[in-house]
């Protein structure tokens, strides 16, 4: 009998030493309850609890699954380990509304992290579902506020807003939402159709600006161009006048001063003979007009001015001059 009981007693610490021991891994962590009440959250490593007394509390977790067809399914199943590291839940397509009544379906991705184990199960019932249901609110309600070209383009608006609101919320949850993510805008096959009907008209209407661009340089710098040559043309026409007119300038002083400087010999030449050179120089232009008067092919008749008689007078005076 006694052998009986001792063998009894060595099998229960037996027991008690198995199942006291409880190794938790890395990044993960448990809940322990004794007698039904919240007792401590086990850290990682080798821990002693009592058999019977202390038991882990059940935490719903989610995971991802290929079933035979290839398909990703969602499974869910009840664990005592919490997994502390950053997780992602890949949300499927879910049909949403845009401000201006297009309906679009849009798929979202979400990182999140356990930063207080105790709220993730005493808080919420089934953290993974609350945290799916909420994002789609969420996602229903700020893509609700924008139009669907908003949408399109402002990706990264709607990732912080649906991050600050998802971020709020699961607070008091013990999860720290770390960022959203949406893979996919889908919208109907008619929008898209319409859409790439307005893109190919965009891209035509700016290839039509270009070129009316283009045409529109060209013409400036070929208005340039004839201004330049005309004013070009007309400054070399300038320098040409400026040089015949320096040229004729030129030749009247030349052939001044040599009409000068023969008044000047003629002048000197005949002081001596006591003969009047104005008068003289008077009555050699005078023929000389009388000859060119003379020469003329259409002319027939000569009128000798009354001033002429004398002018004539000098011609004696010139003949006076050549006898001495």
């Amino acid at each position: 009998m006694l052998n009986i009981i001792l063998i009894c007693l060595v099998v229960f610490f037996i027991f008690i030493i198995l199942t006291g021991f409880t190794v938790v891994q890395q990044a993960e962590t448990k809940v322990i309850e004794r007698l039904g009440k919240f007792h401590r959250v086990l850290p990682s490593g080798i821990n002693i609890v009592w058999p019977i007394i202390d038991k882990p509390r059940q935490y719903t977790s989610r995971s991802f699954r290929e079933d035979v067809n290839g398909r990703r399914v969602i499974h869910t199943q009840n664990t005592t380990r919490i997994d502390l590291r950053e997780q992602v839940y890949d949300f499927p397509g879910q049909n949403v509304i845009t401000r201006d009544n297009v309906q679009t379906e849009i798929n979202a991705l979400l990182y999140f992290q356990i930063v207080d184990p105790v709220k993730a199960v005493y808080e919420i019932e089934n953290l993974p579902n609350a945290i799916e249901k909420l994002t789609q609110t969420t996602l229903r309600n700020v893509v609700g506020e924008l139009e669907l070209d908003e949408c399109l383009t402002s990706r990264d608006t709607i990732n912080a807003k649906l991050r600050a609101v998802l971020d709020e919320v699961t607070n008091k949850w013990g999860v720290k939402v770390n960022r959203v993510e949406l893979q996919d805008i889908t919208p109907p096959e008619s929008v898209r159709e319409a859409m790439e009907q307005q893109m190919q008209a965009e891209r035509k209407r700016r290839a039509d600006i270009l070129n009316a661009e283009g045409e529109k340089q060209a013409a400036i710098l070929k208005s340039e161009g004839e201004r330049q040559a005309l004013v070009n043309h007309a400054a070399a026409e300038k320098e040409t006048r400026i040089l015949e007119a320096e040229g004729v300038s030129q030749a009247q002083v030349l052939q001044a001063q040599a009409e000068a400087e023969a008044i000047r010999k003629i002048t000197e030449a005949i002081q001596h003979t006591g003969t009047n050179p104005a008068s003289y120089l008077l009555a050699i232009k005078y023929l000389d007009s009388l000859k060119e008067m003379a020469s003329g092919q259409d002319s027939k008749t000569v009128y000798m001015p009354y001033e002429a008689s004398g002018v004539l007078g000098s011609l004696g005076s010139l003949k006076e001059m050549f006898k001495h």
